[in-house]
């Protein structure tokens, strides 16, 4: 009987896959031999594989190349990091490595922007696009950074009072964009989104507070939906009225030349993962050209915000399996070294589910289990995985460790888990490893941050100097 766990996963997925492979029964991800990372580091410990950065990066330049060469498209094409995504150096570094762009969310973004610029991986023909509600520091920095010469940053308007309080701050002509707010998904709470100006309010707001305005000009229209870049009725019809909102101010304002279609490219969350990513870009240029065609405009440039695309599958995260307890007769609960709340909080937050294989025993028998975490809360779990809603591991054994990764995991989860910060029931966060590879292919790895101790949060707690 085929009983094994490498029988399992045989039988269900195409495996290996590109960045997954095994080795004499232990998992293998880009090439990378996971549990001598374990024995070098211990664990928990999360990783960050920068090169898949570059990787992704690329194959959506060339996407984009491809689809603009092949409809005869006359347009740029300019590709945006969304930096809530991670702020870290060493993410922003490889990032910018690939001649791209940013988009900032709020004010010590444009630090962040100012210190890159200093060491010449930001110059002024970086794109700099400013989204978010601008209070008072925000359209500060903004301004600073406009006023110090970098002409190609542009705020992405999001009221009615921002152009009025950016000009107050800002010496000299600037550009701006528009963000429209899109209507949401029926099953949403809510209709249309709090961030941007209504469709049908903003070519009045242009005629209103723009065309008479002479130390502003608008240069993009912005449009972004809560859901992504989906093949749906819904993205495609929102599109379209993204489209003919564009055609209708172009018409009227001759210095717009750029349309922005957010971010939202998904990213790989199981071994079963299928998204055309090369027809849905083609697509997108195609209905933007036969739009523009149709109400007689030119075509605008193109940018994208992508962010969990850019960074979410280089991240990792693994744990070691401590403990089974069996609660009932049906329900094994394995206890992991960590917590899910504070170092994947997106699992707690929004049931977000991660790829998640074991690192060794591949040859083992395998059962079905839930898995814990090591905080008092109900809520620290991981209960299902997506392609079966349930978790299959090899067979706990007290004298075989089990070690288990999740992988994908590099968009959001150390910001909301507050990276440094104090974690619930004083979990210590895990070390953090960074993975690269040189020119010759060869793996090197570097210890960025220690787990936490002690004392680290004792002293934000106020009980240590």
């Amino acid at each position: 009987m085929n009983t094994k766990y490498i029988d399992l996963i045989d039988q269900t997925f195409d495996f290996p896959q590109e960045e997954f492979t095994l080795e004499a029964n232990k998992l293998r991800f880009h090439d990378i031999d996971l549990m001598q990372l374990v024995e070098e580091y211990g664990a928990p410990l999360k990783f960050t594989y920068l090169p898949q950065i570059s990787n992704n990066i690329q194959r959506a330049k060339k996407w984009f190349a491809n689809a603009i060469e092949k409809q005869g498209y006359k347009g740029k094409y300019n590709y945006c990091y969304c930096t809530k995504s991670s702020h870290f150096k060493h993410i922003l570094n490889e990032a910018l490595s690939n001649d791209i762009h940013i988009e900032t969310s709020s004010a010590f973004d444009i630090d962040i922007v100012e210190n890159l610029k200093k060491e010449g991986k930001i110059t002024n023909d970086t794109f700099v696009i400013s989204n978010g509600f601008k209070r008072s520091q925000y359209v500060t920095n903004i301004a600073r950074l406009i006023n110090e010469g970098h002409k190609n940053a542009i705020p992405i308007i999001d009221n009615y009072e921002e152009i009025d309080l950016l000009s107050q701050e800002i010496e000299g002509k600037f550009n701006i964009g528009i963000r429209i707010a899109s209507e949401e998904e029926p099953k949403f709470e809510f209709y249309t989104s709090r961030l941007g100006i209504g469709y049908k309010n903003i070519v009045p707001f242009y005629k209103n507070q723009i065309a008479t305005n002479k130390k502003v000009e608008l240069k993009m229209l912005h449009f972004f939906i809560n859901t992504g870049i989906r093949d749906n009725a819904y993205y495609w019809n929102e599109l379209q009225k993204c489209l003919k909102v564009y055609t209708s101010l172009k018409k009227i304002c001759p210095t717009l030349d750029s349309l922005n279609i957010g971010g939202g490219f998904p990213i790989k969350n199981s071994l079963a993962f299928d998204f055309d990513y090369e027809y849905m870009v083609d697509e997108i240029i195609n209905q933007i050209k036969i739009t523009c065609e149709e109400g007689g405009v030119e075509v605008p440039n193109i940018f994208t915000e992508f962010g969990s695309f850019t960074v979410g599958e280089s991240g990792g995260a693994i744990y070691e399996v401590l403990y089974q307890k069996q609660q009932n007769d049906r329900e094994k609960w394995n206890m992991i070294n960590s917590s899910f709340i504070t170092t994947l909080p997106d699992t707690w937050a929004i049931n977000k589910r991660f790829i998640m294989l074991p690192l060794n025993r591949w040859e083992q028998t395998y059962e079905r289990v839930l898995l814990g975490g090591l905080t008092c809360d109900s809520d620290d779990y991981y209960n299902s995985e997506q392609h079966m809603n349930a978790i299959y591991l090899p067979k706990y054994n007290k004298d075989k460790p089990l070690y288990i990764g999740f992988f994908n995991t590099g968009a959001y989860q150390e910001s909301i888990g507050g990276f440094g910060g104090l974690q619930h029931c004083l979990i210590p966060s895990p070390k953090h490893i960074l993975i690269d590879r040189d020119a010759d292919g060869k793996i090197s790895t570097k210890l960025f941050s220690e787990q936490q101790k002690s004392e680290d949060l004792l002293k934000i707690l106020g009980y240590a100097n």
